[in-house]
């Protein structure tokens, strides 16, 4: 059970990777700093997943839950610049495409950090639940 838990955590952050390459090569959507961000914690977790499963890696969490954490953290802060004014004075993406752009808005609210922490929360969840079910 553990290794299928890791397996759709992997799969989780393929079709993130897969996502972001196809907004922004395809789509022509240009990231903005706190996209980078998001993707420099992402992008590893696709190998770091790939390789654990592969392996069987026992302790594949530990390795994990510091760049899915972190990506949350990220994530919500960059949807919620988007969507509120609580960050507005806070001087992010100064250079370049702004952060508060939405170059997706899929129901009101589903935007690509909406996407992002979607796939951090997930991959989380079932890291601690693999954790907690090691013991």
């Amino acid at each position: 059970m553990s290794s299928k838990r890791t397996g759709i955590a992997w799969i989780i952050s393929l079709v993130a990777v897969l996502g972001s390459l196809y907004f922004s090569e395809i789509a022509g959507f240009v990231p903005c700093q706190l996209c980078w961000y998001q993707r420099i914690l992402m992008y590893p977790l696709a190998i770091i997943l790939g390789v654990g499963l592969f392996l069987d890696e026992e302790k594949i969490h530990w390795y994990v839950l510091p760049f899915s954490v972190i990506g949350i953290f990220v994530s919500t802060y960059h949807f919620l610049h988007q969507k509120t004014d609580l960050f507005s004075k806070v001087g992010s993406c100064t250079q370049g495409v702004p952060c508060s752009g939405e170059y997706i808005n899929w129901l009101g609210f589903i935007t690509i950090p909406f996407l992002a922490l979607m796939a951090f929360v997930g991959i989380t969840v079932l890291m601690i639940s693999r954790m907690k079910s090691s013991k």
